[in-house]
C-alpha cells in the first residue's frame, strides 16, 4: 500500500468529515484519476520527438502512454487525419497515488521560483488542472537525453461536487497551493 493512500484513509478522511460535516465515510470526496497529456505538434515533421515524448511520459508515469492522432485534416496547420499530435496516459489506483506522491514531494519543489499551485485552476466541479513547463523537474528524466524541453498538462479528477471540496481534499493530501 502506498503511504499516500494510507494518509488519505487515516488523516484526510477524518479532516474532510469534520470540515464539511459528512456523516457517511463514502460521501467523502476522493481521487478518481490523474491524466498526463502532452501535445506535440512537431511530431508531424520529426518522428524522433514522438518517440522521445512517449518514452519520457512512460518513465514519469510508470505506465505506457497512448499516442493521440488527429481526428480531422486542417490545411492551415499542415495536418492530416491520423497524424500523431500528442500522447496521454491515465493513472488510477496505486500508480495514481505513487505519481501524486512523486509530484508533491519531489517534482514541484524542483521548480525554480515555485510559490505554489494556482487555486484558479479548478473547473467548477472539484477537478484540478495544471501545467508544468519542463519535464526536467522529474528526477527520472536524464538531462543529457533531453533534446527539447517540453511541458505537459496534469488533470486531477475527483468525486468532489464543488471547488471548495476539491481544494480541501487536495490541500489535505499535501498539494501546495498559493496562500491567500
Amino acid at each position: 500500500m502506498s503511504e499516500l493512500l494510507d494518509k488519505y484513509r487515516n488523516k484526510v478522511v477524518p479532516q474532510m468529515m469534520a470540515k464539511f460535516g459528512y456523516t457517511n465515510i463514502l460521501a467523502v470526496p476522493k481521487l478518481v484519476k490523474i491524466t498526463l497529456n502532452r501535445g506535440i505538434g512537431e511530431a508531424k515533421s520529426d518522428s524522433k520527438i514522438l518517440d522521445q515524448t512517449v518514452e519520457e511520459i512512460k518513465i514519469i508515469a510508470n505506465q505506457k502512454p497512448v499516442v493521440r492522432r488527429a481526428k480531422k485534416s486542417i490545411a492551415s496547420f499542415k495536418l492530416r487525419k491520423g497524424m500523431p499530435i500528442g500522447c496521454m496516459v491515465t493513472l488510477r489506483g496505486e500508480k495514481m497515488y505513487e505519481f501524486v506522491d512523486k509530484l508533491i514531494n519531489i517534482a514541484l519543489p524542483r521548480i525554480r521560483d515555485f510559490k505554489g499551485l494556482s487555486t484558479r485552476s479548478f473547473d467548477g466541479r472539484g477537478n484540478f488542472n495544471t501545467g508544468i513547463t519542463e519535464q526536467l523537474i522529474f528526477p527520472e528524466i536524464p538531462y543529457e537525453k533531453v533534446s527539447k524541453i517540453m511541458g505537459m498538462n496534469i488533470s486531477v479528477t475527483t468525486t468532489a461536487k464543488t471547488d471548495e471540496e476539491g481544494k480541501a481534499l487536495l490541500e489535505f493530501m499535501g498539494f501546495p497551493f498559493i496562500p491567500r
